[in-house]
């Protein structure tokens, strides 16, 4: 029986990925590109690539990568505490207080990060942020020798997951950056591909995003694209305490954000406008003037330049355990991007 595309978006949600450690999403990816991609293909560096239509002299690629940011365990000290370095970029304090799984070789053990009661702090250490090096992950063991029986040096560590829905098409998970990203570029590639084409069209779940943008440099050299579209969420500014002033005006539900800016091609950004403009889909526009600190900064400079497109998902409390999106914005974007690149001739050249 074929997934539903919503089954989809939740098994991506509910299985851990974080930097280094994709391989049980991208199984999950072979599997759903198998259904319908005319070819998949994993690389050594572990980025998942399926095509539509191959052997067309236009080349299409859509990124979005597959892994979350998380933690490592570096010690186990004598009472059978692990410490931990952080694989991302995380706020400490968004740690505190949350329950944690250890995903190791004979699988997940459970575990939480705290620190002493409110009842226990000095007055100096209630106004003191806490740094990373100060947390430390419970699994319940009484000894090291106890922990190092389910627990190694470098085993990977998640947030629990989870998949939440709330009113109104809201859903919260902790690992929706960038899950919602790789969902819509596997729906646009299906949805691309019932369409018809006149490109050969991949879409890449590309690994170690979080940690410096990796598996969408090495992907984008093995595809040789003239044109990509990577896809990646972007802060939503519909919530106390952040300001549209200063980070634009993207709320939830708006629709997929369309960046401008010198790391995205004029053509590409203006086609996708375009595009949204004659279909009627719900649109946001966004602005940056600097490399973005996603799949786009290297998806343009690889190899002689590639012609790109951003194309990102509003979400609220980004990086935390309960990352909010809307789930018509991904549907929507994933239309988007389809209707785009199904309206392809084959013979652009893209050169502003």
């Amino acid at each position: 029986m074929k997934q539903s595309a919503k089954e989809l978006l939740i098994e991506l949600l509910e299985t851990p990925s974080p930097s280094g450690s994709e391989q049980p999403v991208q199984e999950i990816v072979r599997r759903y590109l198998g259904e319908f991609a005319d070819e998949v293909r994993t690389d050594r560096h572990g980025n998942v690539i399926g095509c539509c239509n191959p052997g067309k002299p236009l080349r299409v690629l859509l990124a979005g990568h597959c892994d979350q940011i998380g933690l490592l365990i570096s010690y186990i000290d004598e009472n059978g505490f692990l410490r931990v370095q952080t694989i991302g970029g995380w706020d400490p304090q968004q740690l505190i207080g949350q329950r944690m799984v250890v995903w190791t070789k004979s699988g997940a053990v459970p575990g939480v990060i705290a620190r002493k009661a409110i009842h226990l702090l000095t007055a100096e250490e209630r106004k003191k942020v806490t740094e990373s090096k100060e947390l430390w992950i419970d699994i319940g063991a009484a000894s090291r020798d106890e922990a190092k029986e389910v627990v190694r040096i470098g085993d990977p560590v998640t947030l629990e997951l989870g998949y939440r829905e709330l009113r109104g098409k809201f859903a919260t998970a902790p690992k929706m950056d960038n899950t919602t990203g790789l969902w819509t570029v596997l729906e646009a590639l299906r949805r691309a591909s019932e369409m018809g084409l006149n490109c050969s069209l991949y879409a890449a779940s590309t690994v170690q995003e979080e940690i410096g943008l990796r598996g969408a440099r090495t992907s984008a050299f093995g595809v040789d694209p003239q044109m990509g579209i990577a896809v990646d969420v972007t802060h939503a500014t519909d919530c106390p305490t952040v300001s549209p002033d200063t980070e634009g005006e993207v709320k939830l539900g708006g629709g997929p954000v369309i960046f401008r800016g010198p790391n995205m091609s004029p053509i590409v950004s203006e086609a996708l406008i375009e595009t949204a403009e004659e279909h009627e889909i719900e649109h946001q526009l966004a602005a940056i003037g600097r490399a973005t600190p996603n799949d786009a900064n290297v998806l343009q400079i690889n190899r002689d330049g590639v012609a790109t497109g951003l194309v990102s998902i509003p979400n609220r409390y980004m990086h935390s355990a309960v990352e909010m999106i809307h789930l018509d914005d991904i549907d929507r974007a994933a239309e988007l991007i389809a209707r785009y690149v199904g309206s392809l001739s084959g013979d652009e050249d893209f050169i502003p």
